[in-house]
């Protein structure tokens, strides 16, 4: 409860009260205990999807005993859940440099290198990991699985052989077997890796759908349409399975069949352009043009790349006499697939009908001479697939992160694999929540803050210290980045605080009155009244005052504020500039006065961001930081300064930094610019 008789602070969570006892009671005597506790609750954060929390935690073991592997390990472990992949690849080698004899280490490392597309060094790590550990299943998949993307599909085998031997029964390893020999272009092979491992899993849809696949590659269809019916059967929520079945249902001229698998599919895949598009060649055979043409418009849209769906769009609008379109889509895909002779014959069908018989002739003529060259051109032919399509088996779930939050750190595998909701904005997946791209907002002095406890910034100054010890303000001002909104009975209780300093102003005016009614102000926005308090105070104290550097501080924050308001509703553009650089003469007097006010050098870091001179707020950002290296707003801007000047390696870097010291938001940031 604060003096002004309110509490408008959040309550602080149990974990980090939890934390800052065990840092609080700290003794060398009994460091082992608290840095225990400490990983141990963080474990739990980590357990329990609270990443940033657990990295908070582990932050303060790394403080403690920076010797230690395990708090990197884990912190690496909440950073991948993240997909902070630069940040956790970092801690992995902290943590493989101080025990080079973990196999986790090489394992969660070589996780985060296959997210990097770094399969080198992926598969040497998973190689490391299994030669602490030999007989680990999911090491050795993880290896082959990296050696199949890399094309070394022998080797790649030879790992799955290996894993036959010992367990020959594996569904698992012989579905993988299967994968990799499509992979590799033998589909007998994998036909017979996916029969075996439908004997040992028969009621797993994936090993179904993965024969029926493979089935249809080889042309089997009375085969392919019996598994892959007995994967929807058995529960399949794989759009391809639907799609697969659709395309022997067309090749069947059942269209009705296929019309409703193909239904199905968008239904569970509304975003899967082959759905659409497989539709759509339906609807054109049957003469359903309109439909067709929106089932191939929705393609498109889906998938702009996928130039090869224009040829059936094109044959469409051909049909519904849209010419120009026709010119169009057939143009695009020669410019892609410049010896696919029917797009030639296509736009010069639609040139004629328009009367441009020129240029209807250019199209003729040039797939002649295409058609005379074909033996010279054979080896430069790059044909599309104009045909319906064939959806790949359903995958295997590759993302192993919740094998790292789970199994590596609590050893239990029991989590459900859908991502639970929290009410909290700092839990789970954070990265996946849309965070606007904005700095955060400059450090002020108020009564009033968020809670701030996650984030590993020293909001502390000794000149603020004094000021509130001295007992001339109503209650003790702090340091926030993180205001909160007032209620309507705060702001009544802070006009009656204006009135009554107003009063007493009256009789007796002092410095340190008008510092406290002009922070009275500025908590009901009044900047103007503010500003021109912090003015009259200064009238009356010296430049030696520490009274000084804070009210030039507060008169230079305070005009900032106004300068939003007034560029939100447009006005006094013209004096804009001049503001400015009146707020950074404020800040650059406070940096006279107090060199270490590195709150100053951040806000005027703000400041110059705010008027693009991004080099500039780069180098006071970097000042500020080289005071608090945890300055974790400092990282945040200027991590997003870099980005905005396009040198995006340097940004995530700082990004990074900042999600480690508790600015949770910069984790959607990573995602957004990597």
């Amino acid at each position: 409860m604060c003096r002004l008789g309110l509490t408008p602070m959040k309550v602080v969570s149990k974990y980090i009260l939890v934390c800052c006892l065990c840092v609080l009671c700290y003794t060398p005597a009994r460091a082992q205990l608290n840095t225990d506790r400490i990983t141990a609750i963080g474990r739990n954060a980590l357990y329990f999807e609270d990443y940033v929390l657990s990295i908070q935690y582990f932050n303060q073991v790394i403080r403690l005993k920076p010797y230690l592997a395990e708090p990197y390990f884990y912190r690496a472990i909440a950073k991948i859940q993240l997909e902070d992949y630069q940040g956790a690849l970092h801690d992995c080698n902290a943590a493989i440099e101080r025990n080079p004899f973990s196999p986790g280490y090489y394992y969660a490392r070589g996780y985060i290198y296959r997210q990097l597309d770094q399969l080198g060094n992926a598969e040497s790590d998973y190689t490391e990991a299994l030669r602490f550990s030999p007989e680990n299943r999911t090491y050795m998949l993880l290896r082959a699985d990296t050696r199949a993307q890399m094309e070394q599909y022998d080797e790649a085998l030879e790992d799955i052989q290996q894993m036959l031997k010992r367990e020959p029964q594996s569904a698992t390893i012989w579905s993988e077997k299967g994968r990799i020999s499509i992979l590799k272009k033998d589909t007998i092979s994998a036909l017979e890796a996916f029969e075996q491992a439908s004997k040992y899993d028969k009621f797993n849809p994936a090993v179904w759908s993965a024969l029926g696949v493979t089935n249809l590659m080889l042309e089997h269809e009375d085969e392919a349409y019996v598994q892959l019916t007995q994967a929807i059967n058995l529960g399949s929520k794989w759009a391809g399975d639907y799609i697969n079945r659709g395309v022997i249902h067309y090749r069947r001229h059942n269209y009705r069949g296929a019309l409703a698998d193909y239904d199905q599919a968008v239904k569970i895949a509304p975003r899967d352009a082959d759905c659409y598009y497989n539709r759509g060649v339906m609807r054109q055979e049957v003469g359903d043009y309109n439909q067709a043409l929106t089932d191939f418009n929705t393609a498109v849209d889906l998938a702009p790349e996928r130039t090869e769906f224009l040829y059936q769009r094109g044959l469409v609008e051909l049909q519904l006499k849209q010419w120009k379109e026709v010119v169009n889509d057939m143009n695009t895909l020669i410019a892609r697939y410049p010896y696919f002779l029917p797009a030639y014959y296509v736009a010069a069908q639609a040139e004629t009908q328009q009367g441009h018989t020129k240029a209807a002739y250019q199209y003729r003529q040039k797939a002649y001479d295409l058609e005379q060259r074909k033996d010279e051109l054979q080896t430069q032919q790059n044909q599309p697939n104009t045909d319906v399509l064939i959806a790949q088996a359903q995958p295997q779930k590759k993302d192993h992160r919740k094998e790292f939050s789970t199994s590596t750190a609590q050893n239990q595998n029991d989590l459900p694999e859908e991502e639970q909701k929290y009410e909290s904005q700092t839990r789970g997946t954070v990265q996946k929540r849309h965070q606007d791209v904005v700095n955060e907002p400059n450090v002020v002095l108020s009564y009033y803050s968020q809670d701030l406890s996650l984030r590993s910034t020293n909001y502390y100054h000794p000149l603020i210290d004094q000021l509130n010890k001295s007992g001339m303000l109503p209650a003790a001002l702090r340091f926030t980045s993180q205001e909160i909104a007032l209620t309507a009975e705060m702001v009544d209780f802070h006009f009656a605080e204006i009135t009554r300093l107003s009063q007493q102003i009256d009789e007796f005016p002092t410095a340190e009155l008008f510092l406290a009614r002009a922070v009275e102000f500025a908590i009901v926005q009044d900047y103007a009244s503010a500003m021109d308090d912090c003015t009259k105070a200064l009238s009356l104290t010296n430049n030696a005052s520490p009274l000084n550097v804070i009210l030039t501080f507060c008169r230079a924050n305070w005009r900032y504020r106004l300068l939003e308001y007034q560029r939100a509703t447009g006005e006094q553009e013209s004096t804009m500039n001049m503001d400015f650089d009146i707020m950074l003469r404020d800040y650059d007097q406070v940096l006279r006065l107090q060199p270490d006010f590195i709150f100053a050098l951040y806000n005027k870091a703000n400041i110059l961001c705010a008027q693009r001179e991004y080099k500039d707020a780069i180098r006071y950002y970097t000042s500020a930081i080289e005071q608090d290296n945890e300055f974790a707003e400092a990282y945040f801007n200027r991590g997003l300064t870099y980005v905005y000047i396009g040198e995006n390696e340097k940004g995530l870097v700082d990004l990074s930094k900042a999600g480690e010291l508790g600015i949770y938001q910069a984790y959607n940031m990573i995602t957004r610019f990597k």
